[in-house]
């Protein structure tokens, strides 16, 4: 018999039951064995082992000092075990941590103003937020869950769709009394268009000119790498960003920033997805209570 044909849990868990229950035909009884097929278990196990575990009498089992060694660390390595599926299960009882990656734009404008209500409902459950705008390996990353924009590419990840955003091209009110406000594609040129540092399914920016959507590219002068630090470059009338809507909503609201080209913004959507590994199978019940959370709550 190879050893990995060889269930060295089973062999544990009968023998921890020999010596506990006092005799193999209580353990025989107890893991549904026949008394003869316990005893010649404890005897390959000794033979596989070259050690004696158990002294045989007619009354009673008398551990060797290498019996009672084994003994104990059976006992261990079998709650290990049990712990393990226990953290392991697809049960109802959401329990563990949660790592999750997002771009930090949706982190602090979506997510976070809904993490205590999640935490109020599932108290065992730790989060752990980690913010980027870059598309990461869910595995390499150890990511339970990432929020992500567009189609996925990965076939062995599954998404579910959390809502669509428009975009919105804004800067500062210092920005526009110094530079001017763009009425065109044409004077958009003109202007100091803050790009990202990092590839992109659309690069530039679409706009409606002559009834067509174009793609007006974005200058290099200056990129970032993530929305965040283009929102706050904007704020800072660095130049002109195109953000999600919500990234900007409280900044339009309280007059941060004003909205430019809006007669000829093509109004096209971005949708954002929850993303996690497998397709199909269980789910252990922390992240599917954060995916069912995430699908009820957020408003884009």
């Amino acid at each position: 018999m190879s050893r990995q044909d060889i269930n060295r849990s089973g062999e544990m868990e009968v023998f921890v039951r020999a010596v506990e229950l006092g005799g193999f035909t209580a353990a025989a009884t107890a893991c549904r064995m026949t008394p003869s097929a316990v005893s010649k278990l404890i005897s390959r196990l000794e033979a596989r082992l070259g050690a004696r575990l158990i002294n045989r009498s007619t009354r009673r089992l008398q551990l060797t000092p290498e019996g009672c060694a084994f003994y104990e660390r059976s006992i261990a390595i079998l709650a290990d075990i049990a712990e393990a599926e226990r953290y392991a299960s697809a049960g109802e009882q959401a329990t563990g941590p949660i790592r999750i990656n997002t771009s930090g734009s949706f982190g602090n404008h979506v997510l976070a103003p809904l993490i205590p209500s999640f935490i109020a409902l599932y108290p065992a459950v730790s989060l752990e937020i980690v913010h980027t705008d870059k598309v990461v390996d869910l595995m390499e990353e150890r990511a339970d869950v990432a929020i992500r924009t567009g189609p996925l590419k990965n076939s062995s990840l599954t998404a579910r769709k959390l809502g669509v955003t428009r975009k919105i091209i804004v800067a500062s009110s210092d920005y526009l009394r110094r530079r001017g406000t763009p009425r065109s594609t044409d004077e958009l040129q003109k202007h100091c268009r803050i790009g990202f540092a990092y590839t992109r399914a659309v690069e530039g920016w679409p706009l409606l000119s002559a009834g067509k959507t174009i793609e007006v590219p974005v200058t290099p002068g200056l990129q970032v790498g993530d929305g965040e630090a283009m929102r706050h470059l904007a704020l800072a009338g660095a130049g002109l960003a195109r953000l999600p809507a919500f990234t900007v909503k409280a900044d339009i609201e309280a007059s941060r920033l004003a909205p430019v080209l809006e007669d000829i913004n093509p109004g096209d959507g971005e949708e954002f997805y929850a993303v996690h590994i497998g397709q199909g199978g269980p789910l252990p019940a922390r992240v599917r209570a954060l995916l069912d959370f995430l699908h009820n709550n957020v408003r884009l």
